[in-house]
């Protein structure tokens, strides 16, 4: 069984910065794809980033492009969201998520690509 953690989520300015974190315990995450979505009030769970299981490769939501970037330590079984430019339109609770089918070439972009979840992190953006 994966369990997942996210942290680093708060409150921010809009413009500002927020680094989230993700760390993975159970199974061989190294193996895994990781993904980050959010979802805010009234709205449907959004797919924000994934990446591959060594790192090599990663695909964003175009509005999130140049803005977010997504990246794994796997020494520390951990991924990590990086957000800069932050808008109000970002405020959300972000999750992450793990898709255990291991080392492939797709990366997926639906909910119900991934096995695993974690609790959510709120991220609020001031304007």
């Amino acid at each position: 069984q994966v369990q997942l953690v996210e942290s680093g989520g708060g409150l921010v300015q809009a413009g500002g910065s927020l680094r989230l974190s993700c760390a993975a315990s159970g199974g061989i995450f190294s193996d895994y794809a990781m993904g980050w979505f959010r979802q805010a009030p009234g709205k449907e769970r959004e797919f924000v980033a994934v990446i591959n299981w060594s790192g090599s490769a990663s695909v964003y939501t175009d509005s999130m492009k140049g803005r977010f970037t997504i990246s794994r330590d796997n020494a520390k079984n951990t991924v990590y969201l990086q957000m800069n430019s932050l808008k109000p339109e970002d405020t959300a609770v972000y999750f992450c998520a793990a898709d255990q089918t291991g080392r492939r070439l797709f990366l997926p972009r639906a909910p119900d690509g991934y096995d695993y979840w974690g609790q959510g992190t709120q991220v609020t953006v001031s304007s």
